[in-house]
């Protein structure tokens, strides 16, 4: 079994702390370990270090190869530019299918909070597993709802597959988009509807026969890629074939294509860490709680996330449910409901050329 670890992504919905140079992934944002180095200690308590592929930008490379150099990781899938999910899967799904063309593949992200870690490695070992018996089929990780959240998207269960003692196996019969609150507590409602923590299972010789019925110019570029894996081609024909392939992500270019699909509901905790609301609800006991890091005073305040990363004291005064995150150049302050909206905050600074904050 082999792990792609997808850790290329801006974050931009964590800005000021998540920037261009040190992305979201590199920090600490729910404890002392950064998000890739949880990631990577949960993956390693069932994993090899050569069995994890690491999937990230060139212009990231640098500082991801210095954080995960304790964990003994060393197989990088180094992209070029930014080509969204569909691309960084498919390059570093062909190294492992050069190799290992009848391994099992499974994709992890950095962004999640996932606890415990033994429910997890439970799950991914049983998704592993029902992948190996059934080989020419795609196989989910599904997470069971605890909340009407109508951030995520969904996995609609249809009839039960298999058991595995108490562990069930569903066909998935297909992706619902992020419903409105009215529908989420629907979901909620109903058990055969979980949250798609996008954890992917395939053999990776299926996968890549997925990119050539689904994606047929991304798969050509690949064999490309391939075919010049070890050469003293490698680099330069994965610059030009990259820039080729479609900017898409899997979700749109082969998941949602598919037909054939099982699915395991997980019993962890799961949620996706991307931005400043949900690092609030990861840490905080109760919606009320004010979760605090660096020096703070507060008279009536409640529900808010405060971080003063630059050492200044903050005091709030009377004002419930909002964030407020000070760095060392930029101060941000929002309401906690808006938290979506911070990665508009990214686009104004890139539309208005101001990169020393990016």
């Amino acid at each position: 079994m082999k792990a792609i670890v997808l850790s290329g992504g801006s974050g931009t919905r964590l800005w000021p702390v998540s920037r261009k140079q040190h992305p979201k992934q590199t920090q600490p944002l729910v404890g002392r370990e950064t998000l890739l180095e949880m990631t990577l200690k949960r993956l390693l308590k069932f994993l090899r270090p050569g069995d994890i592929t690491i999937a990230t930008s060139i212009e990231q490379y640098r500082l991801i190869q210095r954080q995960v150099a304790k964990f003994k990781v060393k197989d990088f899938s180094l992209e070029p530019m930014r080509r969204d999910t569909a691309a960084a899967i498919g390059l570093a799904a062909v190294r492992i299918h050069k190799r290992h063309p009848k391994e099992v593949v499974f994709t992890a992200n950095t962004d999640h909070y996932i606890s415990p870690a033994s429910r997890y490695v439970k799950f991914v070992k049983l998704a592993a597993r029902v992948t190996q018996e059934h080989p020419k089929q795609t196989v989910l990780i599904g997470v069971n709802p605890t909340y009407p959240e109508t951030g995520y998207g969904y996995i609609k269960m249809g009839r039960q597959e298999k058991a595995y003692g108490k562990d069930e196996v569903f066909r998935a019969e297909r992706f619902v988009e992020k419903p409105d609150l009215k529908t989420a507590e629907k979901f909620l409602r109903q058990w055969d509807y979980l949250w798609n923590p996008a954890m992917f299972f395939w053999q990776v010789d299926h996968l890549v026969t997925l990119y050539q019925k689904h994606l047929p110019k991304t798969y050509r570029s690949l064999m490309k890629i391939q075919s010049a894996m070890g050469s003293r081609r490698e680099e330069a024909v994965i610059r030009a074939e990259f820039s080729r392939m479609e900017k898409i992500s899997i979700d749109y270019g082969i998941m949602e294509k598919l037909k054939n699909m099982l699915v395991v509901p997980a019993g962890f905790t799961w949620q996706d860490i991307g931005n400043w609301r949900t690092v609030k609800d990861v840490l905080s006991q109760d919606e009320s709680d004010n979760v605090v890091k660096g020096p703070h005073i507060s008279i009536g305040s409640s529900g808010n996330l405060v971080y003063s990363l630059a050492g200044k004291l903050i005091a709030t005064v009377g004002v419930k449910n909002i964030v407020v995150i000070d760095t060392k150049d930029a101060l941000l302050v929002c309401d906690r409901n808006q938290a979506q909206d911070v990665k508009k905050i990214v686009e104004l600074l890139e539309k208005r050329r101001q990169a020393k904050y990016l």
